[in-house]
């Protein structure tokens, strides 16, 4: 259970999100991209007041956030091609929008030639690159990502890394990423360390 969190995260930063099993960094995930209410307090996302928001007005604030989920959460029944670019069709783009958007992050994680493969016959680590790819195809303002390395090899893992951080500076996207990475960790702008539910520390990097 979150409790007494007091934050503010600004436009373009990159903030690791650390602390034990338990501790609430899902629940908190869960609220900054818009899963979940808080059951008390307030939550500000691009300048609005979305605590007790319309429930019609979410799914716009929604397609502003990307998610990267520990589980990846791709459809098994879509290629990889229409699993990164199910987020842009939804956004109402056409065909002829998404197909060079979609091709260049699948050749950005190093997919191009898994553009027509299912989930089910792709490896862990190429799992998690698509559900990255999925993450930032629409350019999303605010990238949240649980874990993004932690099914990748050392080499693949460091150019995803340094592909976040070219979202960051090219597009001024928010980066927040829960990771056990300690070089990752030390990459990042802020470190926010949750214990039991309220913020135990919170750190700017002396990077």
């Amino acid at each position: 259970m979150l409790r007494d969190l007091d934050f503010r995260l600004g436009r373009g930063g990159f903030y690791f999100l650390t602390g034990p099993s338990g501790a609430g960094k899902t629940s908190l995930l869960k609220l900054l991209y818009l899963a979940q209410r808080p059951t008390r307090g307030r939550i500000q996302l691009f300048g609005e007041e979305l605590s007790d928001a319309p429930r019609d007005l979410l799914p716009g604030f929604r397609r502003r956030i990307g998610v990267v989920f520990q589980d990846f959460r791709l459809i098994r029944h879509l290629s990889a091609f229409d699993n990164v670019a199910l987020p842009l069709r939804i956004s109402g783009k056409s065909e002829s929008e998404v197909e060079g958007p979609v091709r260049e992050m699948l050749a950005w994680v190093g997919l191009a030639d898994r553009a027509s493969a299912r989930p089910a016959t792709l490896s862990g680590g190429e799992q998690q690159r698509v559900a990255i790819a999925r993450a930032v195809a629409p350019n999303p303002a605010i990238l949240v990502a649980d874990e993004p390395t932690g099914n990748l090899d050392e080499s693949t893992g460091e150019s995803i890394i340094d592909l976040l951080f070219a979202l960051k500076r090219d597009r001024g996207s928010t980066l927040v990423l829960v990771t056990h990475d300690p070089h990752l960790a030390a990459r990042c702008d802020r470190t926010l360390r949750l214990h039991l539910g309220h913020i135990e520390a919170d750190a700017e990097s002396l990077a």
